[in-house]
């Protein structure tokens, strides 16, 4: 079907063209006298027949072509494709504007000047429409005033409120950690997962890096970005834009965040701060993993593996399920072995929580030291009784 429908096309391209430019070649060639090949069916039929040969040999190329634009167009958004196609047709209506005072210019240019228009400002106005689409939607969009006062029926009707934000930016740092994943799967993240084209560039460049460490890190993050696109119940889309003034990702990333209105998801603690300066909302899975560890309380009893010595005081080290740090007092003599421990104290720091404790068998001594004291103590007055008698 392809195949008759490019033969088609040829084939009423060639008879134009065979009417249009033969009458000059037969004048060339001093045919022009020559009724039986000078005539319009013979210039007709030739330009088809050029054509259709031309159609019989490119229509496999012509067919693969198709099929790449046909998969990279079934990929894009439908506002990709809506503000791709308005932008060209302005292209082209401008380009039509601006080239009629040309179409009075002698050949060939003033059938050439036209196309060269049309074709770049066709491709200018997709590029416009395509690279700056969430612009052009913020200015089409007509906010609709919300009721003061919403009826029983109304309520699930109601928009998002002014705390919500569509947009969630994701950095380097978070993407290669990959708990992001997780997090959106579980649905506690809402709106869409947005992926700037200079993040995915700076994690190419991290899988390219000659450390072999790096370039490990860049796969995973890439290979992470993949599965999460393909992945049917998170919405991720990419953003094509880019800002050319700027070479630092991370000041890519802010502005993009405060022209969308969005929130920035990190794992930076600097890209951190600086968001925080400049007044962007930032979700970082650090903090949000610090405050899902459980509360450990002062005298509160554990068991603990002791797996490695600490620094001072003979100190133990061991760690519980969600990787807090406990640090136990005179735990080098119970290293691989399962400890019964009291929290004595607990503290919160840049890199987590880090919990203090000592071995529960020092702190029952100590409870039983005074209650020993008054026993003995009795005792001796009951055995100097006597005496006094």
């Amino acid at each position: 079907m392809k195949k008759r429908v490019i033969a088609l096309v040829f084939g009423l391209v060639g008879i134009g063209l065979g009417l249009g430019f033969l009458p000059a070649l037969w004048d060339l060639l001093n045919l022009e006298n020559s009724t039986w090949i000078n005539n319009a069916l013979v210039d007709a039929l030739l330009g088809l027949l050029i054509f259709l040969i031309l159609a019989e040999m490119s229509a496999g190329f012509i067919i693969r072509e198709l099929k790449k634009v046909e998969t990279f167009l079934g990929k894009q958004s439908p506002s990709y494709l809506l503000f791709g196609s308005l932008g060209t047709i302005i292209g082209l209506v401008l380009a039509a504007i601006i080239s009629i005072p040309f179409y009075n210019l002698p050949n060939p240019f003033g059938a050439l000047i036209p196309i060269i228009l049309m074709l770049f400002l066709g491709y200018m106005g997709f590029r416009m429409g395509t690279t700056r689409r969430d612009e052009w939607r913020k200015l089409l969009s007509i906010r609709r005033q919300q009721p003061k006062a919403a009826e029983s029926g109304d309520i699930l009707e109601r928009k998002a409120g002014d705390n919500f934000r569509k947009y969630k930016l994701l950095d380097t740092s978070v993407i290669i950690d990959g708990r992001v994943e997780a997090i959106a799967k579980t649905g506690f993240i809402e709106g869409t997962l947005l992926v700037p084209t200079f993040v995915v560039h700076e994690l190419q460049l991290i899988s390219d890096s000659a450390d072999a460490l790096k370039r490990g890190r860049g796969r995973r993050g890439l290979d992470i970005l993949n599965h999460m696109k393909e992945d049917p119940d998170l919405h991720v889309e990419m953003y094509d834009g880019d800002f050319e003034d700027m070479t630092e990702v991370d000041s890519k990333l802010l502005k993009l965040a405060k022209m969308l209105d969005g929130i920035v998801m990190t794992n930076d603690y600097n890209l951190n701060k600086v968001a925080q300066f400049q007044n962007v909302p930032v979700l970082n899975i650090n903090a949000l993993a610090n405050a899902l560890k459980p509360e450990v309380l002062p005298g509160e009893g554990m068991t603990v593996k002791v797996i490695k010595a600490g620094t001072e005081r003979q100190q133990g080290v061991a760690y519980l399920e969600d990787g807090t740090m406990v640090v136990v007092e005179d735990g080098q003599f119970y290293i691989n072995q399962p400890l019964a421990v009291i929290v004595t104290s607990a503290i919160q720091t840049a890199a987590g929580r880090m919990v203090f404790a000592k071995p529960a068998h020092q702190q029952k001594s100590l409870k039983d030291g005074p209650e020993k004291k008054p026993a003995g103590k009795a005792g001796k007055e009951s055995k100097s009784a006597p005496k006094r008698r």
